[in-house]
This record gives C-alpha cells, structure tokens and sequence, in this order.
C-alpha cells in the first residue's frame, strides 16, 4: 500500500504544476451484499492533518497556509472505511505525511464518502469546490460498478463531474482513477465499464490513475 500512495502521491503532486450518498439507480437484481456499503456512512470533508498514529498534532502538523489544495473526491476507498483510524490510515491521510516528510507543499482534503456512486459525487461536488481546489482526484464509480449501473451514465456523471471542477477551478489538475467492475456481472458488463475511464479520461484530457487496489486487492497482508 505505501507503494501505491507512492504513485499516488507523484501524480497528484508533482506531473500537474500543483505550485448524502445517493439511493438512486440501484439495479434490481444486483448481487445481494455486493455494495459495501449500503447505507450511508458519515462523512467529513474536513482536513486530513499529518498525525501519525499515537501522535501529536500540535508538534507534528506543519503550517500549510496558503498551501496548494488537493482534493480527494471518493468512496469508502478513500474515506477508509473499516480502517482502525481512516483519519490517519486512510490512504490520503498517509500521502499528507509522505508530502509532509519529502517538504512538499500540499493541504490534502479527504471528502471520500462511503456507498456513494458517481451520481452522488456530482451532487456532492458544488458543496466541495466552493473552495478552489489546484488538484481534484476523483475516485468514484466503484460502486456504480458493484451495483450494476449502466455504464454510460456512469460515464455521463465522470463527463460532468470534470465539467464542474473546471468551472469552479479553471486551473486545477484533474486525475481520474480507474475503477473496475466484479467479475460476477458478466464479460461484457466488466469489459464496457473498465472502458469508460480511459474514454472520459481521453476526451475530457485528463490523468488517468492506474486501478486503485492494482497489486492490493486480493492479497491478504494488504487487505
């Protein structure tokens, strides 16, 4: 995982020039306890501080005025959902330090929210971009996938996700993360969503970031 947040944390810092989860759309049908998440669970959009665990934030919580901000718009994958403490295990808790350590400049927000789908990140996203943002992340559509959504509204939601961080951040860099769909809905279902992200990410000209849980998922010590 500190190999990923690595990645993570050089695309989101360093390649762009940094200087209520929705109940809509659910498949009837879909996989009994496929989304992780079926209920909403709270969220904070508050500031992620550089705390390591058993630490104390009043030594250790670097000065970031004025800092760029880098916004993490995702689902429980970047809340941390069933982490011990997502507010410094989470995985943009963990770039926050890695940033910190290396002397990069960054205020990392964490507004992951769990069981949301695209939908509901892009009715969640004027609320997150009333502060200018000079990166957004966006991690979403995992769970459109687990579900079964269709695909090309999933898609349509990336498409204008992208168009409202532009108009409320003209100058953010926008990266997209790939997400996948389960196997357990078909080839077909699988090969049109995994699609989606590298089209939204061509046409809109945007990063996109490898699959989130590439070279995690599945391996025990790392889950």
């Amino acid at each position: 995982m500190q190999r990923r947040s690595g990645a993570l944390l050089g695309a989101a810092l360093f390649c762009g020039g940094c200087g209520k989860a929705d109940d809509a759309g659910t498949k009837p049908g879909s996989a009994p306890g496929s989304a992780p998440a079926a209920r909403e669970e709270s969220t904070t959009s508050a500031r992620v501080e550089a705390t390591p665990p058993g630490g104390d934030s009043a030594l250790v919580t670097p000065d970031r005025t004025g800092a760029p901000r880098v916004l993490f718009l995702g689902t429980s994958l970047t809340a941390g959902l069933g982490l011990e403490s997502p507010e410094t295990e989470s995985y943009p808790a963990v770039l926050q330090r890695m940033a910190d350590s290396a002397g990069v400049r960054a205020r990392i927000v964490n507004a992951g929210l769990s069981g949301e789908t695209s939908a509901g990140a892009l009715r969640r996203a004027d609320w997150l971009l009333r502060e200018r943002a000079d990166v957004v992340v966006i991690e979403t559509g995992a769970n459109d996938g687990l579900r079964g959504l269709n695909a090309d509204s999933t898609a349509a939601n990336l498409r204008a996700l992208i168009g409202k961080i532009r108009a409320a951040s003209p100058k953010a860099r926008i990266l997209l993360v790939q997400m996948e769909a389960p196997t357990n809905l078909g080839a077909e279902y699988t090969r049109r969503f995994h699609a989606i992200f590298p089209a939204t990410a061509a046409a809109e000209k945007v990063v996109l970031l490898p699959f989130l849980l590439e070279g995690v998922a599945g391996i025990p010590r790392l889950n």
